[in-house]
């Protein structure tokens, strides 16, 4: 149905956005029903040995409200090392800061990049970089939850894809790991079943209709990942992940694409909107809409110069409806 697997991405995030966890509150997952918490969801991020298509982070209501004094982008590790142990009162950075593994040039580099931010206050004191808090960082998610997007998952594509869910399952970063494909006429093949890990959940995927709450059933339950990293690698990394999460969600594709072409759209799918190009007839992914496209003419002058609703043009006012829309769904 889809163009690209970037397209059925957006789809598989919005879907999330609308009806995560799937099924009803009553149906039995790994650690339980979870519709009371608020969640999270952003796509393409990982480490440096894994990515991910989409990521849905679960988290503690009244702590995520904390998380909002931190401001609404995300926090790299550099300025969680220090928002994480910045005193309560005024102290000299070297002694109020853990010992890090690098160079304390880089964490005086930090404060003073946290301070221009308002998530940490700073102060001379002398020759001395004194520090204190803002608030107290609070420990605010506690589930990080991942899928894998595969519209069209043959027996070959689930054979290729099985080492990386095993991957997933061997490390245990997240505590679910989830398989999107498409729905067919048939049940999936016994072959996928048996190609993919046993602990990876299967969901079954119809969008010919558009994107809303029942786009997705589940055709095989997850199990609870045992993590096999240390317990602090593994704290710091998801820790990495949910602010990464948090900071950028999924409406991000724009940065990545050319709103301010002419031929750039976003139509309705169901309860979506997805990019379209007006000029392909056909929607594009981030690889295909950009300045080397042949097609890629930019906004006329004149359509930059006008009021509302443009103000700016349709390319800025499309950025401003994904930002609105991100900003609606966290709060």
């Amino acid at each position: 149905m889809f163009d690209s697997e970037f397209v059925y991405e957006l789809c598989v995030c919005r879907w999330a956005e609308l009806a995560w966890p799937p099924e009803s509150a009553s149906t039995p997952t790994a650690n339980g029903a979870r519709t009371d918490r608020p969640y999270i969801v952003a796509r393409q991020l990982g480490t440096r040995n894994r990515r991910w298509d989409t990521i849905i982070i679960e988290a503690d209501a009244g702590a995520l409200a904390d998380r909002a004094a931190f401001g609404d982008r995300e926090l790299d590790s550099d300025l969680l090392h220090i928002v994480q142990h910045a005193p309560a009162d005024w102290a000299w950075y070297r002694e109020a800061l853990p010992e890090p593994d690098y160079p304390w040039r880089y964490v005086r580099e930090a404060i003073h990049r946290a301070a221009d931010r308002g998530v940490l206050e700073n102060r001379k004191n002398g020759n001395r970089i004194e520090i204190k808090r803002i608030a107290p960082y609070p420990d605010w998610f506690e589930r990080l939850i991942v899928i894998e997007n595969k519209p069209d998952l043959d027996a070959s594509a689930a054979r290729q894809l099985s080492s990386q869910l095993e991957h997933d399952v061997d490390t245990g970063l997240a505590d679910e790991v989830w398989v999107a494909t498409g729905r067919t006429d048939s049940r999936v093949e016994p072959a996928l079943l048996e190609a993919l890990p046993v602990e990876a959940g299967i969901l079954l995927t119809d969008f010919a209709d558009g994107v809303d709450a029942d786009s997705i059933s589940v055709e095989w339950y997850p199990t609870a990942l045992q993590p096999t990293h240390a317990e602090g690698y593994r704290t710091s990394r998801r820790l990495e992940l949910a602010e990464r999460a948090y900071g950028r969600g999924w409406r991000t594709y724009h940065e990545t694409m050319r709103p301010d072409c002419r031929y750039f759209q976003l139509r309705r799918h169901g309860r979506g909107l997805l990019p379209w190009c007006a000029a392909k007839s056909r929607h594009q992914s981030a690889a295909t809409c950009g300045s080397s496209c042949a097609d890629f003419e930019p906004e006329p002058p004149a359509w930059r110069m006008k009021a509302w609703p443009l103000a700016g043009g349709p390319g800025a006012g499309i950025k401003r409806l994904l930002a609105d829309r991100r900003q609606r769904e966290n709060r």
